[in-house]
């Protein structure tokens, strides 16, 4: 069943509403649409904050990238330095070793000349000496019968020694 209401109720009904519609724009909407506005400016502002801490954070590592691009270059530089200088490190040590070694050579065979002239000068005085000993006996020999040869033998003989 539906009931009917009366016109007395419904005016009653209105005018309560709008009395509960007055007080509540009065009272209540104010400070909750101004919490709302206020909740609603401050998440807002946390999101500009993010979106502006993501772009320095992007910044950061576009930053970060470049500094290790950086590092690697220099890394990079750095190894192929050392090892130029390595290698002409290497290659003034082959070099002084192969001047050393032909300093070495050439001394050797100075030495080894000097030996040999020696012993040639050596030998010379020895097979000169024994010729002059091999010729003494034989002039000795020849000569012993006179005494004259043997005394002018016997000076010549004296002055080649003292020569």
């Amino acid at each position: 069943m539906l009931t009917n209401p009366s016109i007395g109720l419904l005016f009653w009904q209105l005018v309560i509403f709008l009395i509960l519609l007055f007080l509540l724009t009065k009272f209540a909407w104010k400070p909750i649409l101004s919490s709302l506005k206020e909740r609603e400016s401050s998440i807002e502002g946390a999101l500009r904050m993010a979106d502006q801490a993501k772009l320095e954070m992007q910044e950061l590592k576009a930053g970060n990238e470049k500094l290790l691009a950086e590092a690697r270059l220099e890394r990079d530089r750095i190894l192929k330095e050392a090892t130029t200088v390595s290698n002409q490190l290497i290659e003034q040590a082959k070099t002084k070793a192969t001047e050393e070694g032909s300093r070495m050579i050439v001394q050797a065979r100075e030495a080894i000349q000097n030996e040999k002239n020696a012993a040639l000068a050596e030998v010379k005085n020895t097979a000169a000496k024994l010729s002059i000993d091999i010729a003494e006996r034989i002039l000795r020999r020849e000569l012993a019968d006179s005494p004259a040869q043997q005394q002018l033998v016997d000076s010549y003989l004296k002055e080649v020694k003292l020569n």
